[in-house]
């Protein structure tokens, strides 16, 4: 008779477990956007290092089925540089734009986790499109021309004007993190995001280093369970 017992004990077990670590929540947190320099195609593309916000919802049935979707925003200024190659002994000229944009990012990701006590460790997974929209249709580039007459020693600059462009990149995305409750559906996120995607263009001066580049995102926030 207690053989028999065992398996529909068992079902009940994991029928209770699952219903303990399902969740449904939503969370906005606040993070720093870090990406690296990249060069290729004579150009370097360096990206500001900027602050930004991210909205997500989450459902989590049980620790392997759990999945979400975010939204999130962070300024994202772009700077060019180019020096052409075979540059004689008294210098080249460099030319250097800075584009100012916005970067809005849509992803959807699996986020396996386990419950213990009033703390949630996970992890994420997923994909997404990133999009790096400029402030306007024209930016500012800057040319310092080598230290060779007309100009001094030092060399000469001249200013003028480059169209820009909206980049549209799909993004992966990895990350880990600890939800912390600290009361009944309410608590903290700890979490840091990875993204990998190729560098965005959004100017039609320079070429584009179609180089894999990462963005590092650290983060802090609150989630509310429902």
């Amino acid at each position: 008779m207690l053989t028999k017992r065992i398996p529909a004990l068992c079902f009940l077990v994991t029928i209770a477990f699952a219903a303990a670590s399902a969740q449904t929540s939503i969370a906005l947190s606040g993070y720093g956007a870090f990406s690296g320099t990249t060069t290729a195609n004579g150009t370097e593309q360096s990206p500001a290092n900027q602050a930004g916000g991210i909205f997500e919802l989450r459902h989590i049935s049980n620790p392997i089925f759990g999945f979400e979707g975010t939204y999130s925003f962070n300024r994202a200024n772009q700077t060019y540089k180019s020096s052409p190659g075979g540059c004689p002994a008294f210098g080249c000229s460099i030319s250097t734009e800075t584009v100012r944009s916005n970067a809005h990012e849509i992803t959807a990701g699996w986020t396996p986790s386990v419950h213990i006590a009033n703390f949630r460790p996970f992890g994420v997974l997923g994909v997404g499109l990133l999009l790096d929209v400029p402030d306007s249709g024209q930016a500012t580039v800057v040319t310092t021309l080598p230290g060779e007459p007309p100009c001094p020693t030092s060399g000469c600059t001249t200013t003028t004007t480059s169209s820009t462009k909206t980049s549209y990149k799909p993004v992966y995305v990895y990350g880990a993190g600890l939800d912390w409750g600290l009361i009944p559906h309410f608590g903290l996120r700890l979490q840091y995001r990875g993204n990998l995607y190729s560098a965005p263009n959004v100017t039609s001066l320079f070429s584009s280093t179609n180089t894999f580049t990462h963005t590092a995102e650290p983060m802090i926030g609150i989630y509310f369970s429902l």
